[in-house]
């Protein structure tokens, strides 16, 4: 019990304390590892007689999946994001349309190919992150001299 509670008390902190990009990186890692968890399932269900725990469990994944799709989405700045911006709400839109297809048929192709695309992006984002943090640095250690 007291190990769950840390745990908790640690993800909490860890997500208050996390930067704008770093929160987008959390969303994707969480994404991929739903899809991950679902094409797994996937492939363990191959069978003409479907297991009605892992249908639902399936439906669990790619639902949480477009969940977060839905979040990143809403968080976008058309203003400052511009062009940008209006490509990843297209971006976004197909991933959800390819869930919820993919979620009726069971089809792992289409499941597959949003879960590479998401991760192509969270590399992009963890790149953009680290570029971040060190231009945030940079700015820190070049400051205000104080010693003369």
């Amino acid at each position: 019990m007291a190990y769950t509670n840390a745990l908790s008390a640690y993800r909490e902190t860890r997500i208050k304390t996390a930067s704008q990009g770093q929160l987008i990186i959390m969303l994707y890692d969480e994404a991929v590892k739903q899809l991950d968890h679902s094409l797994d399932l996937m492939g363990k269900d191959q069978g003409t007689k479907k297991n009605p725990r892992t249908i639902e469990a399936i439906g669990k994944g790619i639902l949480k999946t477009q969940e977060i799709v839905t979040e990143l989405m809403v968080s976008l700045d058309f203003d400052q994001g511009g062009e940008i911006a209006k490509n990843l709400f297209s971006l976004y839109t197909w991933f959800n349309q390819q869930l919820l297809e993919a979620n009726i048929s069971h089809d792992a192709r289409k499941v597959l190919i949003v879960r590479n695309q998401i991760n192509d992006l969270r590399g992009a984002w963890t790149e953009v992150a680290a570029k971040s943090s060190a231009d945030v640095r940079g700015r820190a250690e070049v400051g205000v001299n104080i010693a003369g």
